[in-house]
């Protein structure tokens, strides 16, 4: 018997198929910066969708690239912002320690869909914070076109 998988599917959900989109600009973005990436993809659940390790990419990465993504979603903002907001005299020092570890530091960026739903979050980790959220960025972008 076939599943009808349209109807398996949460609304407001990141599809594969978008998910993929997000993966492929994000990479196309880190071949021309140069930086070998490891990507990460997460649903509007803050579940693995999509994840690519450049050839090269530090292996350390391939954990904060995760939690990167996690945490953009998990907080509806970029780690960037996560960031700022987490300094000693920040309303939310200490946040780092929550949620068995957040990442506190550019490179994850939530996922808009044309609508302005937050459908899920990218993480990106392998290069400086600036060229991971500038790949993270690019992948972002993507849905709103």
């Amino acid at each position: 018997m076939a599943v009808d998988v349209s109807k398996l599917q949460l609304p407001g959900d990141l599809t594969l198929k978008q998910a993929q989109m997000v993966l492929e600009a994000a990479l196309a973005d880190a071949v021309a910066q140069g930086v070998p990436m490891n990507i990460a993809v997460v649903d509007a659940g803050a579940n693995l969708k999509a994840f690519a390790r450049q050839d090269g990419a530090f292996i350390g990465s391939v954990d904060i690239s995760i939690k990167k993504a996690k945490t953009a979603r998990f907080f509806n903002m970029t780690t960037r912002q996560l960031g700022a907001a987490s300094l000693p005299d920040g309303p939310l020092y200490g946040i780092e320690v929550s949620n068995d570890g957040v990442i506190i530091f550019a490179g994850g960026v939530p996922l808009k869909n044309k609508d302005g739903v937050i459908v899920g979050a990218i993480g990106v980790s392998g290069g400086t914070i600036d060229e991971d959220e500038r790949c993270a960025d690019a992948g972002a972008a993507i849905l709103l076109k």
